[in-house]
């Protein structure tokens, strides 16, 4: 019965034991998991560019750009999923070097990590395909990128590069090329000087917070706030340059229609 006994004790420490280990690696997996949560949460709230760019000195600071994105909604009825109050913003040169990229808010959860890129690729086309005398939004591609018109197949040469999406990197040209709302060419004095992109949102209310951030900083087009607006042909007639109705769309407060809804799945 002793040698019996003694079996028995020794599974049991050797369980006891087991259990310990298991009970401290899921501690410290939990801890590591918290800790890599708290980094991504970090990196994702702040601007994932860490290096000083030449030629942003006229365009919006980190600081300004989120004070400007912050009052946007509230100037008016954007529309949209989210009233255009889960947007991420972005401001490349004219050089298309990120000056400044801006979330939302503090917390992954309340918007779309995807739109980050989305918006950093707004400002880049928005600010190459735009001149001094041409303001050229993103808003007003997308009839000209689609198949059997003029701009099919533009986005081929202009990839995203992912290495943007480091907040370690130290990458400015990130590239991308897109062909619906939220992105803008910004200017100076009637010059070009960079590009801004919004992003989180229906393109159609992302287009709206762009126009409004634009002229909070000063960076209309010569010819106005209205000079590469959006289009839509159910109010303004057939065009090359018109633009899909997106849910629940509005342009400058006033409601302009609902995206048509899929049929015969």
């Amino acid at each position: 019965m002793s040698g019996y006994r003694e079996e028995r004790e020794m599974k049991h420490s050797r369980y006891v034991v087991a259990a310990l280990l298991a009970i401290a690696s899921l501690a410290a997996c939990t801890s590591r998991g918290n800790k890599e949560n708290s980094t991504f949460d970090t990196a994702m709230s702040k601007s994932p560019r860490t290096v000083a760019v030449a030629g942003c000195s006229s365009l919006p600071s980190a600081s300004d750009l989120g004070k400007y994105l912050k009052a946007a909604p509230d100037s008016g009825e954007a529309g949209g999923l989210f009233h255009g109050k889960a947007e991420w913003a972005a401001v490349v040169n004219r050089n298309g070097q990120i000056c400044a990229v801006v979330p939302p808010s503090d917390s992954t959860g309340g918007y779309w990590p995807g739109s980050r890129s989305i918006s950093m690729a707004k400002a880049f086309t928005a600010n190459g395909l735009s001149t001094d005398t041409l303001a050229f939004s993103t808003a007003r591609m997308y009839t000209l990128t689609q198949p059997g018109h003029s701009l099919w197949g533009v986005s081929q040469p202009e990839p995203f590069n992912p290495d943007c999406l480091d907040p370690k990197s130290t990458r400015t040209v990130c590239g991308g090329a897109i062909a619906f709302g939220g992105g803008v060419p910004l200017y100076k004095n009637g010059k070009i000087v960079g590009g801004l992109g919004i992003s989180g949102d229906t393109p159609c209310a992302d287009h709206e917070i762009a126009k409004r951030v634009r002229h909070y900083a000063g960076l209309d087009p010569a010819k106005g706030q209205g000079a590469d607006d959006i289009q839509y042909s159910s109010v303004d007639g057939p065009s090359i340059y018109t633009h899909p109705l997106c849910p629940n769309t509005y342009r400058n407060g006033k409601k302009i229609g609902e995206e048509p809804a899929a049929t015969g799945y």
